[in-house]
């Protein structure tokens, strides 16, 4: 498995991991009321995300197993936060996610990042903590349209 930088090639891939995994993985944690409203967001690639050289793909054999970064913050260059990340839901425990985020720990880190922000999906919680957040506490992301997507807001020191 590599990771890597994602490009705009990579929109299709992503696109598609991402409206064939969220669904499946949220479901469990949010009521449909909040999914039907917020899935046709959330469950689609950015491109902006895909070309700015801080979000990554996990590739195996030419397939997309996950995608994930961070962005610096534009406020304190020592603050990163971390960006829609997704593993499919077939390639679970195999350390798609881990990689990715290590990745991302590393990278930020070289630009001067000690101090990384996460607004989780209550799914993905666990997984946060796993590679070193701490929760803060709930949190409403505002999303287009006026939605609000109940997440927690999570803070890891590098």
């Amino acid at each position: 498995m590599i990771v890597r930088p994602s490009t705009s090639q990579d929109m299709a891939a992503v696109d598609a991991l991402l409206a064939r995994t969220y669904p499946k993985l949220l479901k469990a944690d949010y009521p449909p009321s909040v999914l039907v409203t917020a899935l046709p967001i959330i469950s689609r690639a950015r491109p902006e995300l895909l070309a700015c050289g801080t979000y990554y793909v996990a590739e195996e054999d030419g397939r997309i197993l996950g995608a994930g970064g961070w962005t610096p913050d534009r406020k304190n260059s020592s603050l990163g936060h971390i960006r829609h990340v997704v593993t499919d839901d077939r390639a679970l425990r195999r350390g798609v996610g881990r990689r990715l985020m290590n990745h991302s720990f590393d990278m930020s880190r070289a630009t001067g990042v000690i101090r990384m922000e996460c607004w989780a999906t209550r799914t993905a919680v666990p997984f946060y903590k796993a590679v070193g957040f701490d929760e803060v506490g709930p949190i409403d992301v505002q999303l287009t349209g006026g939605i609000s997507f109940p997440s927690v807001r999570m803070m890891q020191d590098l």
